[in-house]
């Protein structure tokens, strides 16, 4: 991460009020984490668990964001061309989304807390993980988030893009969205070195594609789709995100479709590769009563046992490899 900033000639902005702010808040969470390091209650290991699951899915949040600025600026080009073309081939037309949406100001309203609930489904997820005992899903979760969060800065190297408000609209902008005019604003002074600071408090999206807020609204619905309480309305809170996003991300449809499937993607490889090493670990070591007799042995019995079996047989090997672990000089 350092060295991405340094290679696009960026830095912290330490003079930012509301960094030191949130710089505080996290070592407040540091100092909490230390002092239930040995909970002895059910509140205390909850709310270690919490501390646990949100300072990590902060950190993943915070580094992936950081990380976008020089991301962004080692970029070339723009995509929206091929990324316009495809959604016209899916046959939907942002102009018709987006002037609908500026016709109705109820909609913006509508739309536009929906676009920045984007936490609010972790901060339930992670909160309910931390209060039920869940530790694995929330792992399973986080870990799915962060492999998500990779892939789509890589793909985003790939395809760097204005966005459709500032591709396809032309004259005087009637409603300015969430993500207004960044990616086409920032991009370009970033790649020509003009901006030299970054204040964690006021990043601003610059991923065009993949929809990092389709990337989070389908890995959220994953993780609540086994927990029968929070299926529905977290499935609901996240499919108004969705609709929300093409006006207020500034994202193409195709954009969206890329989310859907990098989520889709991580959550398989997660399940899969973290699970099957999960149940590699938990599965018992079958019973060996040689090996149970050699360990509980005294050192120099055990140095007798070897002189009194013949080399390269089982046994010796197995004895060998106990001195081994005793670090004893055979």
């Amino acid at each position: 991460m350092l060295a991405l900033m340094t290679h696009a000639q960026l830095e912290l902005d330490s003079h930012n009020l509301m960094d030191r702010l949130f710089g505080l808040i996290a070592l407040a969470g540091i100092v909490a984490r230390i002092m239930l390091r040995r909970p002895r209650t059910r509140k205390q290991w909850i709310a270690r668990d919490a501390i646990d699951h949100v300072g990590l899915f902060a950190l993943i949040c915070l580094v992936g964001a950081l990380a976008s600025y020089p991301v962004a600026a080692n970029t070339q080009g723009f995509q929206d061309f091929a990324l316009e073309r495809t959604d016209r081939l899916l046959r939907f037309n942002w102009i018709s989304w987006y002037d609908f949406v500026a016709a109705h100001p109820w909609l913006q309203f509508a739309e536009s807390v929906a676009y920045q609930s984007i936490f609010v489904s972790p901060a339930i997820l992670l909160g309910y993980f931390a209060y039920s005992g869940r530790r694995g899903e929330a792992r399973l979760f986080i870990a799915s988030f962060w492999l998500a969060a990779v892939a789509t800065l890589l793909l985003f190297t790939l395809t760097p893009a204005e966005g459709p408000l500032a591709y396809l609209w032309h004259g005087r902008i009637p409603y300015m969205p969430q993500s207004a005019l960044y990616q086409a604003q920032v991009i370009p002074l970033l790649r020509h070195h003009e901006v030299h600071s970054v204040a964690v408090t006021s990043i601003h999206g610059l991923v065009c594609a993949p929809s990092f807020h389709t990337v989070s609204a389908v890995l959220y619905i994953i993780a609540a789709w086994p927990i029968r309480r929070l299926r529905w309305p977290l499935l609901a809170l996240n499919a108004a995100m969705l609709l929300a996003t093409p006006v207020e991300g500034t994202h193409y449809l195709t954009d969206m479709i890329a989310g859907a499937l990098v989520a889709i993607a991580a959550s398989i490889a997660v399940r899969r590769g973290l699970l099957s090493l999960l149940e590699e670990l938990q599965r018992p070591v079958p019973f060996d009563p040689l090996r149970t007799m050699l360990r509980r042995t005294p050192n120099h019995q055990l140095l007798n046992l070897l002189a009194m079996e013949s080399s390269g047989g089982p046994r010796a090997n197995a004895i060998l490899q106990e001195i081994d672990r005793r670090g004893l000089d055979s």
